[in-house]
């Protein structure tokens, strides 16, 4: 240490009064300046030589009581005048020191605290020349001591701080020596050992903190290696962690902040380390409440599922706010998704959907209902009761909740429904885990925790009810979806069917991609695929009013350039000509989603082995020839629905028996990776393969085309392999349009029903064929064919050339006709008229006898 440093250091140990640094002045009985020391000469500018001999009275005066002050700037800096509500008198400030003003050299006036010491054996003040003590009225007889008073009321200040932190501050003070021994503390410090200084001075700092460590990363973890690298290297350490136990509160893990400094006297010697500590315990614990909830904002609610939302709850909470976690939620909301029976919630049905403890002791209040059998619903998620008077009984019955000395049980609240229970259980003990827990009472919940549980339990109770509304939502889409979809095709003598669906939209589990097998007259078979822009429920609603739409289209037997035509025209229909049609966004939405739809329809006939095919907008198909040869037929495109413009045109192709008709939406074959084309190669090279059956197809399709089920698109594949009846199966004639064609008919039809075996049902097909081919004769034109068709049912069909359709009527009674048609829909399951480019076809189905056995 310099000697200047050295100088300052000594100064600061000193007070400005103090005989060493103030200035100093020696009088005699006449107040007669006989010394002058030079700090004297430093605060007032006079040399010794100047001032001895003068009356102190040429430097020094009383305060004024009357009259200006010095101006601020003959003040020192940082002093006041004293008594700035009031002017002082001479009198002596606190202290016992006077107040007085100084005469500068250089002319200007400055307040002094000034104070004086009789020297032994002086004369002090006389008014003669001398006393009878012998000595001379000139000789030293008084020591008056000055110091700037701005300088003193610092020092003073200075005094006052630490007078302060030794008695008044919360943060605890603790000064050791060089062997780490304690000598002094603050009355905080005091209140942390919780005994007086005196009976614990001498001790070291790890035996009044035995087993606490420093919690601080990338510092030494005990209090002798921290206070020894302070004394050695003379570098203060602030804001480390320490992590204890205080004697004062024995149960208790508390944590403080703590610094530590070197202490030197004013010759610099090292004397020992100050350690001062602040108790951050009830800050470690907010800052863990609010890192709790931080974390069961990130943890829980991650997917919309009631039970794996509340086994969260249980995991996020376990140790650190509790030793076991019990969720308990009621049936309904579990099962179903919907919010519980308003009323009394203690009959509440519950089910044990959520758990998580890490101290087996922790006692569980509630009494399984009964055991369910291993992998069961009932094994899964318990139902329990609890007992009457228990805490869970008691929030069941108020609604709110209940603290029960170690467990606080906290109820599921949304709106004025209760979803269940959340209880949490602290041990008894005052560890659950391998380290003890940083909060309160490890086996009892303070006020804060309290607040804290209920804002968890509101939390969750949020995700569980959003989780409760997607189960019940889902549930209703899917519902949608199964309503919407055809989830059960019937059997087909024309086709052989296999499908897959696969909707973008994972929340709701539907979307706009749809297609329909629609069994139509004449054993044949109409195949639709279509695809409505847009995801979820708005896009399904409106894939089913298409569907539906189109399926009605299909039973008047159009052909699949006049549906699509309807269909067009149906979708591009002016929004004030929609019946029940509103203004807003939902007729905005449906706008959106229906203009832009996209539909392939094709019929298929077993009979011709012929198919017709038309789009609006969509991807042909592919057809797979029996060998295996993949082709994409060259169908013209019409435009998507509700465009309008341009017409829609049909192609027909005849099919091989065998072969594989294959109608997809574009998210099957499209993806962000690859363009459109790709995706139809590797379509071809799977349906390729004549050997594999119609399901192993359709799963190679899906995983080849779209891996993990995920797609940025809704998919639907529609794979149908062509059949052709038997030509025992079919039966057709020729028939000239006159009178004789009626005969001849019924005996044709009657011979053949004979061949077939179905003699029971010759004479209603002969009123049949006999009112048909007289109505072709008499309001038709030749030439006629009939045709009957043993399938599934009996078909009978009589084909002209006229293109006016029979209406059904009741007739008058004195009306000569008219009641035939309705003789036959008597007699018949069904019929109905399909035109062809050459005329008309009336068609009709019987059902066969029942058979009987034995």
């Amino acid at each position: 240490m310099s000697a200047t440093r050295a100088a300052d250091a000594a100064d600061d140990f000193r007070g400005p009064l103090d005989i060493a640094r103030a200035a100093t002045v020696v009088l005699d009985g006449r107040d007669t300046v006989v010394g002058w020391s030079p700090a004297a000469t430093e605060l007032l500018g006079f040399g010794a030589h100047e001032a001895v001999g003068r009356p102190l009275s040429a430097f020094l005066s009383p305060l004024p009581a009357e009259g200006p002050l010095p101006a601020a700037s003959d003040r020192p800096a940082g002093a006041e005048p004293p008594g700035a509500s009031g002017r002082p008198g001479p009198g002596p400030p606190s202290g016992g020191n006077e107040i007085r003003l100084a005469r500068h050299r250089d002319g200007h006036e400055l307040l002094v605290a000034t104070t004086v010491c009789p020297l032994a054996g002086g004369t002090g003040r006389t008014n003669g020349t001398g006393g009878d003590g012998g000595l001379r009225a000139d000789s030293p007889g008084r020591v008056l001591v000055a110091a700037e008073l701005g300088a003193l009321r610092q020092w003073e200040s200075r005094l006052a701080l630490l007078q302060g932190l030794a008695t008044q501050s919360p943060v605890g003070l603790a000064i050791y020596d060089t062997d780490l021994r304690l000598t002094w503390s603050n009355t905080a410090y005091e209140r942390e050992i919780g005994k007086p200084l005196a009976e614990y001075r001498g001790k070291r700092a790890d035996e009044l903190y035995s087993g606490g460590t420093f919690v601080t990363p990338g510092y030494p973890k005990t209090l002798d290696a921290v206070m020894h690298h302070v004394i050695d290297t003379g570098e203060p350490i602030l804001d480390l962690h320490f992590q204890g136990i205080p004697p004062s509160d024995p149960g208790t893990e508390h944590l403080w902040s703590c610094s530590y400094y070197r202490l030197q006297d004013a010759n610099g010697h090292v004397f020992g380390v100050c350690e001062d500590a602040f108790d951050i315990s009830d800050r470690q614990r907010a800052q863990q409440r609010l890192a709790l909830l931080v974390e069961v904002g990130r943890r829980i609610g991650t997917v919309l599922d009631v039970v794996t939302t509340a086994e969260e709850i249980a995991e996020v909470t376990v140790p650190e706010f509790a030793a076991a976690v019990r969720v308990d939620i009621a049936r309904v909301t579990v099962m179903s998704g919907e919010l519980p029976a308003t009323g009394s919630s203690a009959a509440m049905d519950l089910l044990r959907v959520g758990e998580h403890s890490v101290d087996p002791a922790a006692a569980d209040a509630a009494e399984p209902l009964y055991p369910g059998a291993p992998g069961s619903q009932a094994d899964r998620y318990p139902p329990v009761t609890y007992p009457p008077g228990s805490p869970q009984d008691r929030s069941l019955a108020s609604g709110g909740l209940v603290l029960d000395d170690n467990v606080l049980v906290v109820p599921l609240r949304v709106g004025g429904s209760v979803l269940g229970l959340v209880t949490f259980v602290r041990s008894p003990r005052p560890e659950v885990s391998d380290r003890p827990l940083s909060r309160g009472p490890a086996n009892t919940f303070d006020n804060g925790e309290v607040a804290l549980a209920d804002e968890l339990a509101a939390r969750a109770a949020v995700c569980i009810d959003n989780a409760r509304r997607f189960t019940r939502e889902r549930s209703a889409s899917l519902a949608l979806q199964r309503q919407l979809l055809p989830h059960h095709v019937p059997p087909q003598s024309a086709v052989e069917i296999a499908y897959r669906y696969l909707p973008s939209d994972d929340v709701t589990g539907v979307g706009g991609d749809w297609f329909d097998v629609i069994p139509l007259s004449g054993t044949r078979v109409g195949l639709v695929v279509g695809d409505v822009v847009g995801h979820g429920l708005q896009a399904a609603a409106t894939m089913g009013r298409l569907r539906t739409s189109v399926r009605a289209f299909a039973q008047l037997d159009m052909a699949p350039d006049e549906l699509l035509t309807r269909l067009d025209d149906l979708v591009g229909q002016p929004l004030d000509e929609r019946p029940g049609a509103r203004d807003g966004a939902a007729s905005d939405a449906y706008d959106e989603l229906t203009t832009g739809a996209t539909c392939l329809y094709a019929v298929y006939d077993p009979v011709s082995r012929r198919c017709v095919m038309a789009r609006a907008g969509h991807l042909p198909p592919a057809v797979v020839h029996p060998e295996g040869r993949v082709t994409f037929p060259d169908l013209p495109a019409g435009p998507p629905l509700g465009l309008g413009g341009l017409p829609f045109e049909s192609m027909e192709i005849e099919l091989p028996v065998g072969s594989l008709l294959a109608l997809f939406t574009d998210g099957l074959v499209e993806a962000r990776d690859h363009d459109i084309d790709q995706g139809l190669d590797a379509l071809g090279r799977v349906l390729g393969d004549p050997a594999a059956s119609l399901e192993e197809l359709c799963d190679r399709a899906v995983s080849e085309l779209v891996p993990d089920a995920t797609t940025a698109d809704d998919t639907a594949l529609l794979l149908a392999r062509t059949r052709q009846l038997d030509e025992g199966q079919v039966a057709e004639w020729e028939l000239p349009a006159e009178a004789v064609a009626v005969g001849r008919a019924r005996e044709l039809a009657t011979r053949q029903l004979g061949v077939w075996g179905l003699d029971e049902l010759s004479f209603a097909t002969e009123l049949v064929v006999s009112e048909l081919v007289t109505n072709a004769v008499r309001y038709g034109g030749g030439p006629l064919r009939l045709r009957l068709i043993r399938d599934r049912t009996l078909l009978c069909e009589v084909a002209d050339t006229g293109h006016t359709s029979p209406h059904l009527r009741h007739s008058a009674e004195d009306d000569e006709g008219g009641r035939g048609l309705f003789i036959v829909a008597q007699l018949v399951q069904r019929w109905g008229t399909r035109y062809t480019p050459a005329g008309k076809t009336i068609w009709t189905e019987q059902a066969f006898p029942p058979v009987e056995f034995g």
